[in-house]
This record gives structure tokens, C-alpha cells and sequence, in this order.
């Protein structure tokens, strides 16, 4: 947990006051802990106990006077956020967008992991809309705690009550994907990430939309589950995930001569990269002028198959693919899958607004090479990584040759 970054929400129930023993454990682990509190949480606890606990300040108000927006310095900042307690108003805001205090503002903007733990009565809890809202947040890919059963503050008996402080920690480090049994732990995890650009002439290149996000959350999976990860990044604009070794390239020739030079070296290779498929036969010297031209002819060639010649590799790594289409994604997984000589292949539409290039979010399949697919609902690029890397770690734990 050392250094990790971790935003705690906290919101206006009786169970307030357990979250200030979730601040100190995590802070006590290692971790940079942020806290935000709505105006109901400081009636239940002040804010001077979460600074003390945390030895940072606090921040309770959205119009206080500061040199950069709290939400999106937050937002930035964190790694996981989980808001516990999580109050019935609090997951109705966040379920229908509304941003009318810094907490809901800041899970509106934040693209990490976000845990909610729902505290509070039982009819309140078991109220249509609330399950309803609760229901929306898990198919976005928020992670709901299932709240405890017992005596609740007002008297009554049932489900409602904020679980204990171990099944807080313990839903922080899933999401972070910490696990002191890894399979993953001390293995060599080669990740490609981001696009590749290829030259026309000095000013020009042929490129897609691709931003990255999902082959670097990946890389910052593997890496928090114990992995040694080399990242190799196309152009993109996006920082260094903590922890991981990153080689930026811009050609699908530079990526795959970078590639090969690690031959042998990894024990799992995700190509999660969107390597152009041609480049021009030739690239001009100086800038193609307009002239008098009225259209232009390309000839283009074939790029290096990257993944095509890690499968050759002697040992042979776990191989990962993406497979970003247009039209009946499964169908053309499957068949990549098996032309490339693949274990797994992700598979998602990129015309959906949902899982397409520059989305926070995917929505995939995973296919394996004896037939078998999962489907996953829309959720972020990093509980997608997360469920690619457990599908990654059941096949290195198994001991197959895959």
C-alpha cells in the first residue's frame, strides 16, 4: 500500500466515525490519503480528526479560495476512492449526475476505481429507487460493498450497518489490485499501449485515435499485483504509470524492433497497442506540396506483426491481444485469436461511445483459445484491466503451457 493514493469520501451517517479508523489504517499502510467531506459528515465528525489521522488537509468546501479546482486536483490525485459511508443521497447524486458538493463533483470526474460502502437504515436501504440507483452504479463499474446485518443506530435490526474496517482495506487493495499471492508476483510483463504514427513526409503521418488508457491501465495492474512491467508507448499524452518501465516509440517498426529486443525475456506480453496495419512504401524528404494537384495517390506497405512475432518467441510468453473493430467484433477476435496463435483476446466495438478510442470506460469480451468467452458489462478501463489480468493470473497459476 506504500505510497499508493487513495481519496476516502466521507458522507453524513452515524457511521462516519468508523471512517477515521479506515483514514489511519490506510495512512498507517503507507498510503497518501486524501479526505472529503460533505457538510452532513462534519456533524458527525470534524474535519480536524481526518487532518490529524492523515497529516493533510482536509477539503469539505468547493467555493473555498485555493489556487487549482479541488475536483480535478483530486480527481488527479487519486488512485481508488471509496466513499464510506455511502448515504442513500449521496448514491442517488452520484447514479444521476448530480454535482452539488465537492464529493459528488469529484466522483463525476475521477477515471480510477471507485468502491462505495452503503450505510444506513433498512427500509432506506431496501427502498426501490436506492437498489435501483445502487444497481445503475454497478453496471457503470463501481464497486459495491454489501452492507452488514445487525443493530442499527436508530434501533432497528437488519442489513445497513457500514462493514468493518478489514473489508474496507481489504475492497482499497482489490482495486488496486494488490495481492500478496499474486500469481503475477516477480513475473516480467511486457505491455504495448497508445498508437503508432506513420511518416508521410516530415509534417504528415498516418495515425488512428487511440489515447492509451487501456494498455496503461493495464500496465499499472500488472505492476500493482507484484509484476515487473515494461511499458512500450506510442505517442500519447499520458504520465508514467507508477512503478512500471516505460519506452516510448512513435512507428509500428520502432515498436516492434523495441519488442524483439526483450525477446525471451517476458513471461506475458499484452498487446493492447493500436498498431497501424500499412505505412507509406515511401516517406518524402520535405513537405508534400499542394500545388496544382487536385488529389494524391499512396502506396502503402505492410507493417512488422508484433504479436505474430512474439508467438515465435523461444519460450514463449502468455500472449494477450486486443482486437479494436468496426463490425462483428467476436467473430473477427476469434479469428485473429487463432491466426496469431493467441491465449486470450479482448474483443470490443470502438464505434460505441462507450468503449471506443478516448472513452474512460470499455466494454468487452474475453475469448480464450479453447472457446470460451466472458462478456463484461460497461465499466472503467481499470476494473477492465483488472478482469483481464485475473484471467491472465488463472492461466499462470494453472501451470499449463497454455
Amino acid at each position: 500500500m506504500r505510497d499508493r493514493r487513495v481519496v476516502i469520501g466521507v458522507t453524513g451517517g452515524i457511521a462516519a466515525y468508523k471512517a477515521c479508523e479506515l483514514a489511519s489504517r490506510l495512512t498507517q499502510a503507507g498510503a497518501q490519503v486524501r479526505v472529503v467531506m460533505t457538510d452532513n459528515a462534519q456533524r458527525f465528525v470534524s474535519p480536524l480528526t481526518f487532518a490529524t489521522l492523515t497529516n493533510h488537509s482536509v477539503a469539505t468546501d468547493m467555493w473555498a479560495e485555493r489556487e487549482e479546482m479541488a475536483h480535478i486536483s483530486l480527481a488527479d490525485f487519486a488512485e481508488v476512492v471509496i466513499v464510506a459511508p455511502a448515504t442513500a443521497n449521496l448514491i442517488g447524486k452520484f447514479a444521476t449526475g448530480i454535482a452539488d458538493n465537492l464529493l459528488a463533483t469529484t466522483l463525476l470526474t475521477v477515471t480510477c476505481p471507485v468502491v462505495l460502502a452503503p450505510a444506513m437504515n433498512t427500509r432506506m436501504l431496501e427502498n426501490r429507487v436506492v437498489q435501483e440507483n445502487l444497481e445503475r452504479l454497478r453496471e457503470r463499474g463501481v464497486t459495491i460493498i454489501e452492507p452488514e446485518a445487525g443493530r442499527l443506530a436508530c434501533g432497528d435490526t437488519g442489513p445497513g450497518r457500514l462493514p468493518a474496517t478489514d473489508v474496507l482495506v481489504e475492497a482499497v487493495e482489490r482495486a488496486l489490485g494488490l495481492e500478496t499471492d499474486s500469481p503475477l508476483a516477480g513475473r516480467r510483463v511486457l505491455v504495448t499501449a497508445g498508437p503508432t504514427r506513420e511518416a508521410l513526409d516530415p509534417v504528415r503521418f498516418l495515425s488512428n485515435p487511440s489515447t492509451g488508457k487501456m494498455g496503461y491501465a493495464l500496465a499499472e495492474a500488472a505492476a500493482a499485483r507484484g509484476a515487473e512491467v515494461l511499458l512500450v508507448s506510442g505517442p500519447t499524452e499520458l504520465a508514467d504509470p507508477a512503478g512500471v518501465e516505460v519506452v516510448r516509440v512513435m512507428s509500428a517498426a520502432e515498436m516492434h524492433d523495441v519488442v524483439q529486443k526483450r525477446s525471451g525475456e517476458a513471461d506475458v506480453f499484452i498487446g493492447a497497442a493500436a498498431v497501424a496495419d500499412f505505412r507509406p512504401a515511401r516517406v518524402e524528404a520535405s513537405k508534400i506540396k499542394k500545388a496544382q494537384r487536385t488529389e494524391l495517390t499512396l502506396s502503402l506497405e505492410r507493417t512488422p506483426d508484433i504479436i505474430a512475432a512474439v508467438a515465435e518467441w523461444e519460450p514463449r510468453p502468455l500472449i494477450v491481444g486486443f482486437a479494436a473493430e468496426t463490425e462483428d467484433p467476436r467473430a473477427n477476435a476469434e479469428r485473429k485469436l487463432r491466426e496469431k496463435n493467441m491465449d486470450l483476446i479482448v474483443a470490443n466495438d470502438v464505434t460505441d461511445d462507450d468503449s471506443g478510442f478516448g472513452a474512460d470506460t470499455n466494454r468487452v469480451t474475453i475469448l480464450d483459445a479453447h472457446g470460451g468467452a466472458e462478456e463484461l458489462p460497461t465499466m472503467s478501463k481499470a476494473e477492465v484491466a483488472g478482469r483481464v489480468l485475473d484471467r491472465v493470473q488463472e492461466l499462470v497459476a494453472s501451470g499449463d503451457d497454455y
